[in-house]
Formats: C-alpha cells, structure tokens, sequence
C-alpha cells in the first residue's frame, strides 16, 4: 500500500503543481509590487554613492520534532520585497552595476520551484513568479548566491546593512500602509467589543482569549500580531503576562492586551475590565487616574514633539495622582508602579522600526500608561492587586493626532454600559 501511495503522488505531483500567478493571491487587497519597488527607491535615495544593502529573509523554524512554527517573514525583507518565503535574499545596489551579463540595480535570490515540496506545503513563487507577480526584473536562485560573493566583497564593510536607514522609511507610514494599519486596528476594536459584552464571572483567561482571538480570525486576520495578554486579578500585574490560564473571581480586574494582524501589519489595543461589570471604588480611581495620564499623554502627540513627550505626560499626572490617593509619599516613587515607557511604535512589527526622534507626521505610536500594585506592595492593602493599562494606537498628523482606535470605548463608565449589553457566545460557562 505504502509503494502504491509513493507512486501515486510521484506521477501526479507534476499535474498538481500549479504555475504562480495573481490567481493564487487570493486576499486582493495585499500590498502591490509597485509598493515595495516605491520602497527600494526610497532606500536607494538614502543610500551613499556605490554601496549596496543586503537584507536576508528568515527562516522557517522547528517547533517539535518535524513540526514547523507558522513561517513569518522579516519585516524589512517583506516590505522591500513582498516575498512571502524563506531563505531568500535581497541586494540592492545604490547605482545599477554589471552582474555577469545583467546590468542592475537590484537582484532577489529565491527557493526554487520544486512540485513534490509544493504539494505538501503549498506553492512557491520560484523565480518567474517573483518577476511576475512581485515585479521584479531579475531575479535568480538562492544557491546561486554563493557564486556573487566576489562582487560582494568589492563593496565596503560598512554598506552592507543599513539599519538606521530602514528605521527612517518604516517610521513613516504610506497611505497603502495606512489602509491595512487601519484595518488591523478595526478589526482588532470590534473583537475586543464583542468580549466586553460577553464577559462574565465564570470563565475563564484562556477563554476570554479565545473569544477575542475568535473575532480577529472570523474579520480576516490572519493571526495575532503578537501573543495575546489576558490577566485576571494578581496576573494584571504582569506586563507581558500569557499563560492566560486563571479561573476568574468576581472582584477581579482583566487586562485585555491583544492586536490583530493584518496583511502584515498589527494593531495594539489594550482594555482593562470589571469582571463583574462594575468598577469597585478603589478600581475606579486607579482607572481614572490611567484615563487621565493617557488623555494627557495623548495631547502630547504633535509633529515636533521629543518621541518621550507622551510618556513625560502621562507620568507626570499618575505621579501626582498616587501621592494624592497616599499609595506613594513622593512623586519620584511613581515609578514603582509605572515603570515601563508610553509609547512605541507600530507598523510592521508591534514594537516597530523608529528613529525616536522628534514625533513626525506618519509615525503611528501607542499611548498605554498604566499602574500596577501587585500584592506586598508599600501602600494600603486595599489597592492590591489592581493592575490597569489603557493603550490605544496613535497617528501623528500635521494638526492633532488621530486616536485611530477610538471607535473602542475608553472611559470606566463607557465600559461599564458596554458589559450591561450582554450578547451570547457559544461554549461559554455563564455564572448561575
């Protein structure tokens, strides 16, 4: 039988192997080829007289045993390229060069086509569907790389990498970027919406995930843009807390830290819940006191402003607000439970490419202040364990900001009139 199997799918693997076109890119709304060619010329305008930049795609990595991790490619290489493959390179070349008997300015060494591989693990573009669907000129294999080294090595040292260079392009994003930006972070409100109107006492963190996460995939994300941080009660404490397995109690806060993908690019949300619906006293305030600092930091989001301006804000009014609630005797101690930065940016990676500089007009940055108060901590035991975070997705303008996840409710009481609108999600325990 086993013989059998072998025969059949070596004579068919020929038949099955589908020749690479725009027919198999099924999303239509994929960042184009003229896209990333735009992004090479951008580059190569930052590029110094006769130097090359040479980017490497990643590679496919082993989860267990023959079982692979989902492959993600390099977000410099994607946005350069748009190739969606591992193993492959990418040099470019400030001015076109002689290459044996090509002339260019550009070369992509990619996997070859390979019909019994494609069967198993999908299609390959190979090198004639990097010229055809990404546009490419001239493209050749990756094992013909070697035979480049010479040329290689004919340029300096230095202009090998250009890192400061990529950080530049990628912190400003274009309209095309902008329009999968946008989608990522829509998707990611409206998930985040349906959790808050199914939340309830008798579940679960993993199950609170999975309905956010749910959301994400059933809008056309492909997957999270990062692992999903979902703490109940003492976990809220933990930043970047993801076992997600904690049963809920109905004095519990939830920290709900979780961005769709999209195309690439991933939003970054974060809620903080009233398991019970209701904020209790000293919850409310520590929310409030977070609300506050966020509004501030957001205020500070202007072109020209130092990329820290935001976080000096919001600091500076959860400071305030803690030694007047006497959880700390001077401003300076804030930072026992503020203790990681406002802003970072967002893009292509959930912690982007950046200068941080000066705030620019097309950078998009998170505003997420928060406070955590774990248990043991040197303030009244009443306000233990209670860890907020609000975090929303900014874009700089040449005006005021744009608070591109504002369609997401923000304000305890907002939230709170939001859990009262109860909707059912199959599967869920609900308290009795």
């Amino acid at each position: 039988m086993s013989r059998l199997l072998l025969f059949f799918s070596l004579t068919l693997v020929p038949l099955l192997a589908c020749s690479q076109s725009d027919k198999f890119r099924y999303d239509k709304d994929l960042l184009t080829g003229d896209f990333h060619s735009g992004r090479r010329e951008a580059l190569r305008a930052l590029m110094p007289d006769s130097s090359m930049a040479v980017f490497y795609a990643h590679h496919e990595l082993i989860r267990s045993n023959d079982v692979e991790y989902q492959f993600s490619q390099d977000p410099n290489f994607y946005y350069l390229s748009g190739y969606p493959e591992p193993d492959a390179i990418l040099v470019i070349f400030k001015n076109k060069v002689h290459v044996d008997s090509l002339y260019t300015n550009e070369l992509i060494f990619v996997r070859k086509r390979d019909p019994f591989r494609e069967c198993w693990t999908g299609r390959r573009l190979g090198t004639e569907g990097v010229k055809k669907v990404l546009g490419f000129k001239e493209a050749l294999l990756n094992t013909q790389f070697e035979s480049f080294y010479p040329l290689l090595k004919s340029f300096r040292r230095d202009s090998i990498r250009d890192k400061n260079n990529m950080e530049a392009l990628r912190a400003i994003k274009t309209p095309e970027e902008m329009t999968l930006l946008r989608k990522a972070i829509q998707i990611t409100c409206e998930s985040h919406a349906i959790l808050i109107q199914t939340l309830d006492t008798a579940m679960t963190e993993y199950q609170a995930q999975a309905v956010v996460e749910y959301g994400f995939k059933v809008r056309g994300s492909e997957y999270p843009g990062y692992p999903s941080i979902v703490g109940s009660g003492e976990n809220t404490c933990i930043l970047h807390y993801t076992e997600n397995r904690k049963k809920f109690k109905k004095t519990d806060l939830l920290v709900v830290d979780a961005g769709a993908e999209y195309h690439g690019y991933t939003a970054d949300v974060t809620r903080t819940l009233p398991v019970q619906g209701t904020f209790n006293k000293e919850q409310k305030i520590i929310y409030n006191i977070v609300y506050e600092a966020q509004e501030a930091g957001i205020a500070a989001c202007l072109k020209g402003n130092e990329f820290r301006a935001p976080h000096n804000a919001a600091f500076k009014v959860v400071a305030k607000r803690l030694k007047e609630q006497g959880i700390i005797k001077e401003e300076s101690d804030a930072r026992k439970y503020f203790f990681h930065g406002t802003s970072h940016y967002l893009g292509m990676d959930v912690h982007d490419a950046g200068l941080y500089g000066k705030l620019t007009p097309g950078n998009v940055i998170t505003v997420e202040p928060g406070i955590y108060i774990p248990e043991g901590s040197d303030c009244d035991p009443k306000w233990w364990n209670i860890g907020v975070r609000i975090e929303d997705d900014i874009l700089i303008t040449t005006g005021d900001s744009e608070n591109l996840s504002a369609s997401l409710p923000r304000k305890a009481e907002e939230i709170e009139v939001l859990m009262k609108k109860k909707i059912l999600f199959p599967g869920l325990p609900k308290e009795k």
